[in-house]
Order: C-alpha cells, then structure tokens, then sequence
C-alpha cells in the first residue's frame, strides 16, 4: 500500500493501533504498542509519502494514558528525526459554540489531529455554521476525521438522513467551518470508499459495511465526492 501511495503522490499518515481505552498500565501492552512503532517506523521510514507518524486515535484523557503516550512520542522522535509526530486527540465544548483543543497529549505532538463529526454524530449539518475552534497551542491542525453516512442512489432532500442529498450537505457545511479554522492545515474526511462493518447492520441501508464513503464499496461517486472535488479544485486558483 505505501508503495502504490509512492507511486502516484498519496500522502500518508502513518498510525499504530493505539484507539480508544486500553490497559494503559500493563507493561505488555506498552511494550506491544512500542514494538508495534518500531516496526512501522523500521519498514517505512525512507518512503518518500510518509508524512506523519500518528501514536494514537481517540484517547481518552487520563494521567496513566499521557504517560503511555509521552513514551510513544519520544521513541518516535528517537526513531525518526525528520518526520513529525501526531495523534488525533480529545477536543471539547467550552459552550455551544466554541470547541477547544487543549489535549494535554498536544504538548507532545508537533501537529494536532481530531476527529470531529458535526452535522453527523453531533447536531445537524447547520450546526457547523455557529462552531468557532479555538487551542491552546501554537501548532498545525489536521483534521483526522470528518464526514457522515449515505447509501449511493439512495436520493431525498438535504434534511433526509443516509441519503446522498444529505452527506453532499454535510460536506458543504463542513467546508464553509473548515476554512474559518485559521490554524487548520490539513484535513482528510472519514472514508474515501464505503468498508465492510460489522457494526453496521441497518438492513436495507448499511448491510454490514460503512457508508461513510465517498465513493461506493462498488466504486459508485456520490455527490459529496464532487462537493470534496470542489473543493480541492478551488484551492489551485
């Protein structure tokens, strides 16, 4: 996969599975997670779309788990010196309008990352209008995560959920917020194409796979594929 990233210009954020709650005080787990890094740094390090070295994806707060973390960062930067380092941290609401990024993880990360789901998981579409993002760092943002779900030829109206009308809606709203975060510096939404979930047995709609896709698992464009393009074509001007 990173070869074929190499041969076309794919850029890559490059992450070990650190996601979510683990036993962050068990020393077997620590020393997974490292030899874990180790081995990817090892394999990747000279190839030329590697970008990041992520270390973790949605930690939630808590001393043992900065520790874990801290250690991963620092062999990272042992490892390799001219990439930067980054995780998808924690953000919250100060009050309705404004999320705050101030992970303490952030300290040791050279760019911030988050995920974030306004418009899908949180509120509706129009929500994204009124958000105003604020840090407590003086340092890039990635946003890691965005987007919500449809299934391809399923068309409504914009307020329908799953249908593509919906998503393609979602993904302006997103994008008007997105170019006021005066410290945002990259962004990459939440999937190119339609996967296979277990999790996801809507029948009818999701049938066991992800419908986050901009594209459909057969290869199918959706609208919000062309608002993302877009997008894309109107930052070369």
């Amino acid at each position: 996969m990173i070869r074929e990233a190499e041969k076309i210009g794919i850029m890559v954020w490059s992450e070990v599975p650190v996601y979510w709650t683990i036993l962050w005080t068990n020393p077997q787990v620590k020393e997974n997670a490292s030899n874990q890094l180790k081995e990817m740094i090892a394999r990747d390090k000279n190839r030329a779309p590697i970008i990041l070295w992520s270390i973790a994806n949605e930690t939630p707060r808590e001393d043992d788990r900065l520790l874990f973390l801290k250690t991963l960062s620092e062999a990272a930067h042992t490892m390799d010196s001219t990439r930067l380092v980054t995780a998808a941290t924690e953000i919250h609401y100060v009050n309705p309008n404004t999320i705050m990024i101030d992970d303490p993880l952030g300290k040791y990360l050279d760019v911030l990352g988050c995920n974030e789901y306004i418009g899908w998981y949180d509120g509706l579409p129009a929500k994204a209008d009124t958000i105003n993002w604020k840090t407590a760092y003086d340092k890039p943002l990635v946003i890691s995560e965005f987007g919500g779900s449809a299934k391809y030829g399923l068309h409504a109206d914009t307020s329908t959920v799953w249908s593509e009308e919906f998503q393609a809606n979602l993904y302006k709203h997103q994008i008007n917020m997105l170019k006021k975060i005066p410290f945002l510096q990259g962004m990459t939404p939440w999937i190119l194409m339609d996967f296979r979930s277990p999790r996801r047995p809507l029948t009818g709609i999701q049938d066991f796979f992800n419908r986050k896709g901009l594209v459909s698992n057969k290869g199918e464009k959706k609208e919000a594929f062309y608002v993302l393009q877009n997008f894309y074509n109107s930052l070369k001007k």
